[in-house]
C-alpha cells in the first residue's frame, strides 16, 4: 500500500495489510474518509462493479459520502443502504 494512504488506514497494521484481500473494508474507507488521490488510486484498483456494489451495500458510509458516491455513480438513492 502506497504510504500516502497510511493515514486513511490509522487503524490496522498497513505492513500487513493486503487491499486486495480485503476490498470491502478499503473500498469503503477510501469512500468514507479518502482525498482525491486516493479515491484516483482506489478507481486504478478496483472495477467500478466493486466500487458501485460497495456503495450499494455498505451501510457504515455516512449519509453525506453515500450521497454524494450514488450522485457519483449514477445509483438511485433507494439502492444505497446507507440511505435508506
Amino acid at each position: 500500500m502506497p504510504e500516502h494512504l497510511h493515514a486513511f488506514f490509522w487503524d490496522i497494521r498497513v505492513a500487513d495489510f493486503d487491499p486486495k484481500m480485503h476490498p470491502e473494508y478499503t473500498i469503503a474507507r477510501i469512500l468514507e474518509l479518502g482525498n482525491p488521490e486516493a479515491v484516483t488510486r482506489l478507481q486504478q484498483n478496483f472495477t467500478q462493479e466493486e466500487i458501485t456494489k460497495i456503495i450499494r451495500s455498505e451501510r457504515r458510509l455516512s449519509a453525506k459520502s453515500a450521497n454524494y458516491w450514488a450522485l457519483i455513480y449514477d445509483i438511485p438513492a433507494d439502492q444505497v443502504a446507507a440511505l435508506n
